[in-house]
């Protein structure tokens, strides 16, 4: 079938479009320059367009959520929708279930979301889960930053052999690229500790944090891997964390990056979680400026926000020790989750309240990171779903981005705790975000930051990947109508994925499979098998479970998408 979308308002960052009045045509499920006079033509007249959105850092499949929704009950009663003749019935707000997932981001017009924290044992399960998800496609991040092999590769400064390592565990487990949580704090976790510094050292190991990081990035370059390393830093949610983020990465600054591949060598995750000043929560206060001042200054490193939202939802997080300290601050209930020695999770439910000093104070520094950072092409959009927020709130945090209006009227009105005043520069911000920056940080910026090249634009060539949305971006004005933003980013008038309408009219029409985006190292394979043979003796004397229990075999996968990539020697 070929289409042609006719005459909307394009925003397409990519390719410089900021807001032409043009056609999209598609054809065989691809961006096509020009169709025949037998297109089928979609009316959307003066009508906003933009690539489909791409999540850069979500958690929507694998063990965390079948857990999370086992012991929040109450959350799964939240959401439930009956079936229709198109799609099955929906469950759960914070958690969803997993065709939920895959139909709400559908309605917001997304089309890709990443899987941002696979434990490389729970790989299989979690590649289930991916084909439970429809509409949309997964690439996944499998856990490194407390795995032994890493530790001992990054103490001893082997980085081939480490390169070789996430080589093998990348093919193993169909992940994307090389992710890190509270590196060496997870493993500290193990001994009832954590670590709370960039130089500490977990029990029993002779590595810092620094070390395993540095060495992960290293062999990520030397990979030339489509992402950077992927990293959620030591000190999550403790005031007076702003020196180890700014230590983690400034870290990388002087890592050699592998020409040609991307432009950063890290991206930090949530980085709001990441950016308090103070001692403790009395005299708590945003970094946030200093934060965005250094990446700013810098080319190396990009990031996502990860914005509260103000909503009751659930967190889970591979930072076990963190969800410890967060249940003893909130006396909710609390569950835990090891797996081998490869990582830790935690999860319990949380209430951000706007009445809360700190949750407001969260909620300040999450816009004052979007706001401070000066280039949007280095900032993406995300909750952290469900941490922050759930994804099905990203276009209130759109209407609060290009509002400063709604955003003033929140501080002035006492919706949220003066210590926004007092403890935060936001009500000193008067930038906003146009129709561009929204495409950027939701579309364009989060698609260069992963290396794809087949989505996130709307290039010949490129998937048919495409949101229309009821705004039309000419007519309205964001800062006093931020209302009618949000409505209009919530339900599309279409989603189109690889070409198939999936939305019309604001509702799911077509239900497609989702797919696995994987990345595939050529030309270690020797040295693969080398370091596996070097780890097995170790693996056969101390694992639990049998080695055949790693591999990701092809029947787990979703009509996976494998990205090729050539390791340098």
């Amino acid at each position: 079938m070929e289409y042609i979308l006719k005459n909307g308002i394009v925003f397409d960052p990519t390719n410089n479009v900021k807001g032409e009045k043009k056609d999209v045509m598609f054809k065989d499920g691809k961006i096509v320059e020009q169709v025949s006079d037998d297109a089928k033509v979609l009316d959307v007249t003066d009508k906003l367009v933009m690539p489909a959105g791409i999540d850069p850092h979500a958690h929507i499949a694998g063990p965390k959520l079948v857990v999370g929704r086992m012991y929040r009950p109450e959350d799964s009663r939240r959401g439930a929708t009956q079936k229709t003749s198109v799609i099955r019935g929906e469950s759960g707000f914070s958690i969803p279930s997993c065709p939920a997932t895959g139909y709400r981001y559908s309605r917001m017009g997304y089309g890709t979301v990443v899987e941002a924290a696979m434990p490389p044992l729970e790989g299989k399960h979690t590649h289930e889960e991916i084909c439970a998800i429809p509409n949309i496609d997964v690439p996944a991040l499998p856990l490194f930053g407390n795995n032994w092999f890493v530790f001992e590769f990054a103490k001893e400064n082997k980085i081939d052999e480490l390169a070789a390592f996430i080589s093998s565990w990348l093919k193993i487990t169909k992940g994307y690229g090389v992710k890190i949580v509270n590196p060496c704090g997870s493993e500290a976790w193990g001994w009832g500790k954590n670590v709370h510094g960039f130089d500490d050292k977990p029990p029993y190991f002779d590595v810092t944090s620094r070390e395993v990081v540095k060495a992960l990035a290293k062999a990520n370059e030397k990979l030339g891997l489509p992402h950077s390393i992927h990293i959620h830093p030591n000190d999550l949610g403790h005031p007076g964390n702003v020196p180890t983020t700014l230590e983690t990465l400034d870290s990388i600054k002087d890592v050699k990056k592998n020409a040609g591949v991307r432009d950063q060598t890290i991206h930090c995750c949530h980085l709001q979680f990441h950016a308090y000043q103070g001692n403790s929560w009395k005299d708590a206060s945003s970094g946030a400026e200093e934060i965005a001042k250094y990446i700013n200054s810098t080319d190396h490193v990009t990031c996502d926000v990860g914005q509260v939202t103000l909503d009751e939802t659930t967190t889970m997080t591979a930072d076990a020790p963190m969800e410890y300290d967060l249940y003893k601050l909130s006396g909710l209930k609390w569950v835990n989750k090891d797996i081998e020695f490869e990582t830790a999770a935690g999860i319990i439910p949380v209430i951000y309240s706007a009445k809360s000093p700190v949750n407001t104070l969260q909620w300040a520094i999450g816009l004052e990171l979007f706001l401070h950072i000066d280039d949007p092409w280095k900032v993406c959009l995300t909750t952290d779903h469900p941490n922050a927020g759930p994804f099905q709130r990203y276009p209130r945090i759109m209407s609060w981005l290009m509002s400063n209006t709604r955003r003033m009227e929140m501080i002035e009105n006492g919706e949220v705790h003066k210590w926004v005043n007092s403890r935060t520069t936001l009500p000193t911000i008067d930038r906003e975000y146009d129709f561009n920056d929204i495409a950027i940080i939701s579309r364009a910026a989060p698609a260069k930051i992963y290396g794809f090249e087949d989505r996130g634009a709307l290039t010949p060539g490129y998937n048919a990947d495409i949101a229309v949305y009821d705004i039309k971006p000419n007519e309205i004005d964001p800062s006093k109508e931020y209302e009618a933003i949000e409505k209009g980013f919530s339900l599309t008038d279409y989603t189109i994925k690889d070409g198939k309408i999936l939305v019309k009219d604001k509702e799911i029409v077509q239900v497609k499979k989702s797919r696995t985006i994987w990345t595939n190292v050529m030309g270690l394979e020797k040295e693969e098998q080398a370091v596996i043979d070097g780890i097995m003796p170790f693996f056969n004397q101390y694992y639990s479970v049998k080695w055949e229990n790693y591999p990701v075999h092809d029947h787990y996968l979703s009509d996976p998408i494998r990205v090729d990539v050539q390791a340098s020697k």
